[in-house]
């Protein structure tokens, strides 16, 4: 019998949806992908569609003229816009959680908020709507504190303080720039990672174990980024670890969603610290992949990512699936930041066609040329049999790409 081919729709335009994107391509029962609003570099493998991802109206309308099959909502904005919500109550596949179900990961205040609730061990931290209390609090409070906005995203600011002086000046500058909300919480030393996990909001199982950089600077030091690199598997996390987050925090959450009929139905990431052997503190979480990590962890997943989706999104998750498959590839990954915007980034045409390069938001030139976006503007991973290699064929990729005052970490997977 035929196998029908499936339109898929991916909402977002960053680089989680380019590594999307190319992974969906080499899927044989993919007839057609669209992504809206993608990127530029999004746009050279499959059709992008000038629609807003926090417009739902628009692209139910987009899906149901379309006859799209699946719809992933991969980027935060979408979910925020409930999207899922909208999609479901037309009939609709998505691949998403609900705006109410993810509403304890979209902002970093109802993160900590809701791990305090459910006793899931996290850093001491507060969270203040006034300039005067944070500034209070950050006279007597132990450091080195992390300070930072509500909002989690690729731009926002976050420091990581070791005296009063700069926490009084990262606090004053978060509210000059009409922050309503001010998360302070301890540093955790540790190993950073992040579990991976897909369900479908009943049943759950673990997709990868990523090894987080953060740090912009080699020995983690400089600025502290939404992601600077990464590494999968992270051989430091054990398989009874993986089970203790599963059990004390994934099925803890889960629990207390459906508990309140509203169950998450998408990936969810637990952000993590190891701090013993088998002991860790959870610090956050993430809505889907994290643009750094996202290439790493498809490259582990040796599944047909269609039809693992629908699965979840039509309730048959737990029937057709007792664990997650994954191939015998390591993969690390680094980003590539830019000073500012509109540097011409050379050299793409010659990196290795087995390493991945995901853009961020970078735009071409009336030459056709790429161009560098501020902050974080490409992400290359490598994966290969043996973390050695895929971490030397990565750097010697990452030598052929140029572009002004490139800045990348040079001791991911060390």
């Amino acid at each position: 019998m035929e196998i029908k081919k499936k339109k898929v729709l991916i909402i977002g335009h960053s680089a989680k949806e380019h590594a999307l994107a190319k992974k969906l391509l080499l899927n044989e029962n993919v007839e057609k992908i669209y992504a809206a609003p993608g990127n530029v570099a999004i746009s050279q493998i499959c059709e992008c569609v000038d629609i807003r991802e926090d417009n739902p109206q628009e692209l139910l309308e987009f899906v149901l003229e379309n006859g799209i099959d699946l719809t992933i909502a991969s980027s935060k904005d979408a979910i925020k816009a409930d999207v899922a919500e909208l999609f479901q109550a037309n009939s609709q596949l998505i691949f998403a959680p609900s705006a109410q179900a993810a509403s304890f990961a979209l902002s970093r205040s109802d993160s900590k908020k809701f791990m305090y609730r459910q006793r899931i061990i996290t850093p001491k931290f507060g969270i203040f709507e006034k300039q005067p209390l944070a500034l209070d609090y950050v006279k007597n409070a132990n450091y080195p504190i992390i300070i930072g906005a509500d909002e989690d995203s690729d731009t926002a600011v976050k420091s990581v303080c070791a005296a009063p002086a700069l926490a009084r000046r990262t606090v004053e500058d978060l509210f000059l720039h009409d922050e309503k909300k001010v998360i302070i919480e301890d540093v955790v030393n540790g190993h950073d990672f992040t579990l991976y996990v897909i369900t479908d909001g009943y049943h759950a199982l673990p997709l990868a174990v990523t090894g987080d950089y953060r740090f912009m600077e080699d020995g983690n030091g400089g600025l502290y980024t939404s992601g600077s690199g990464c590494y999968v598997p992270d051989y430091k996390v054990s398989e009874k670890l993986i089970a203790s987050v599963m059990n004390n925090v994934v099925f803890n959450i889960l629990q207390s969603l459906e508990h309140r009929q509203m169950p998450y139905l998408g990936i969810l990431g637990v952000e993590c610290v190891l701090t013993g052997e088998e002991n860790f503190v959870t610090t956050g979480f993430t809505t889907f992949l994290k643009d750094h990590d996202a290439d790493a962890v498809l490259n582990s997943v040796d599944e047909n990512l269609v039809n693992l989706f629908e699965a979840c999104a039509i309730g048959s998750f737990a029937d057709d699936y007792e664990n997650i498959l994954h191939s015998n590839l390591s993969s690390v990954s680094a980003v590539l930041f830019a000073r500012n915007d509109g540097y011409v980034i050379e050299g793409l045409d010659k990196v290795d066609e087995l390493t991945d390069v995901s853009h961020f938001a970078t735009r071409k030139n009336e030459y056709l040329e790429y161009e560098t976006n501020k902050g974080r503007t490409l992400v290359v991973t490598h994966a290969s049999s043996t973390f050695s290699g895929a971490k030397r064929l990565l750097y010697e990729n990452i030598e052929a790409i140029n572009f002004k005052n490139k800045k990348c970490r040079t001791d991911i997977c060390n």
